[in-house]
């Protein structure tokens, strides 16, 4: 009977090895994460507020670590919600195509074409904000964000 090798699929850590996000998107240092500014800015706002060490799933932190993570998208989403005074945030943690946590928080304005969806389900363009554009909605965050 010949051995068989397990399928093993390796993923490389996009945040871990610096390619994602991009640098020119950086909001803030929160605390034990980082704010970026999310590259399709059809929902206004849209920020990633990604884990400065490794890890994939909530219980891989320690219970300190998740009260500060919590602490953390807590301060981003209060800048997001006096930034944009978004009718609801969303907040997703999903991990499927970059396996290390970050979270999404997606302000949902009073003209949003669909804002009773989830926006993965609003079909759309991606806008991609020029560079003034992009340092504008930083700044505008950046302004209402106190760590």
């Amino acid at each position: 009977m010949k051995a068989s090798t397990p399928d093993v699929t390796i993923v490389t850590c996009t945040v871990c090895v610096g390619t994602w996000p991009e640098t020119d998107r950086w909001i803030a240092d929160v605390g034990i994460t980082k704010a970026y500014l999310f590259d399709d800015q059809f929902f206004p706002g849209w920020t990633v507020l990604v884990l400065n060490r490794h890890a994939t799933e909530l219980f891989d932190l320690t219970r300190e670590e998740r009260g500060r993570l919590i602490e953390d998208l807590s301060a981003v989403a209060t800048a997001l919600a006096l930034a944009f005074e978004p009718v609801k945030l969303n907040y997703e943690l999903l991990g499927n195509q970059t396996p290390h946590i970050h979270w999404h928080v997606i302000p949902r304005l009073a003209d949003d074409p669909a804002l009773r969806e989830p926006v993965w389900r609003v079909a759309h363009d991606p806008l991609r904000l020029t560079a003034s554009q992009r340092q504008d909605r930083i700044a505008r965050i950046q302004t209402q964000l106190t760590i």
